[in-house]
């Protein structure tokens, strides 16, 4: 029995795969809450928040600075202190090697960004804890760059902003971290003696260390809304009382019910709350 052969007479339809223009890496961004996708650069016009369900990214210095002051025009203070690992400790690699990748991939010198400019025209120094670096650890140098910003602020007259975000403060520096806590404290009454104000901004995450110190307290206590502020986190005291915590236990909706903060501010209203804030207090003070 002869087999029939069946060829096609036409080819069909042919596409070049030189001419395919596949889609740029970092386009698109998944949000964490809803899921919803839309392009960097509609999430960039909308400061970071999810177009679909309001969630509020997290962002670090550059881009609050880029929200906050006035054309974006601001000098950083303090930009040439350095980190050191002066312990030489070690966990999975020396920390002298982690500070050299987290500088590399960040373009950052640590965790802390202080920068002066204007808000609405007003003079302010603002201080912004950078969460990629080290997940926005405080060491050493975070302190010393708070406690120079109050001096700057006192010299100069002007109001301070900590912008917090944060793990809490940094192990690989030990008991040097741990210090900060009570340096910085100590060293915000000096700016309560000189009168001037210090508004305490709390995003997602505030933790730790550094909620046990400076974020707690500012003359005016504020958040942004869904952030996780707390000392240990929920899973740790749940683990440690052995109980079952109330609904949004630890989010900023739950600390302004229970008199933690004094209001919570959507990232787009930030600018105008601020500098409504600044001119009350700073207000006969000239």
């Amino acid at each position: 029995m002869s087999s029939t052969w069946f060829r096609r007479s036409k080819q069909g339809i042919l596409t070049s795969t030189k001419e395919k223009k596949e889609t740029p890496d970092g386009l698109w961004h998944k949000c964490p809450e809803c899921k919803a996708t839309s392009t960097k650069k509609e999430l960039g016009d909308n400061m970071y928040v999810c177009l679909h369900c309001g969630y509020h990214n997290r962002i670090n210095a550059v881009e609050y600075f880029e929200i906050l002051f006035d054309g974006n025009k601001y000098e950083e203070l303090f930009a040439n202190i350095m980190p050191k690992d002066m312990l030489n400790f070690m966990d999975m690699k020396p920390y002298g090697s982690r500070l050299v990748e987290a500088q590399k991939n960040t373009g950052l010198t640590d965790a802390m960004t202080v920068g002066v400019g204007n808000i609405n025209e007003q003079g302010a120094v603002i201080a912004c804890m950078n969460f990629n670096f080290i997940g926005g650890s405080m060491g050493s140098v975070v302190g010393e760059k708070i406690c120079r910003a109050i001096d700057y602020c006192i010299e100069h007259k002007l109001p301070l902003i900590i912008i917090s975000k944060s793990g809490g403060a940094r192990m690989m520096e030990s008991a040097f971290s741990l210090m900060q806590m009570a340096k910085t404290s100590a060293k915000l009454t000096r700016l309560a003696k000189a009168q001037l104000p210090y508004i305490s901004f709390m995003t997602d995450p505030t933790t730790g260390g550094v909620t046990a110190s400076y974020a707690m307290l500012g003359d005016v206590n504020i958040a942004e809304p869904n952030a996780l502020i707390g000392f240990a986190g929920p899973r740790v005291i749940k683990e440690t009382i052995k109980k079952d915590l109330p609904a949004g236990f630890q989010k900023s909706e739950f600390l302004l019910e229970h008199g933690f903060l004094d209001y919570i501010v959507n990232r787009k209203n930030l600018k105008y709350k601020l500098a409504s804030t600044i001119e009350w207090f700073m207000k006969g003070s000239n």
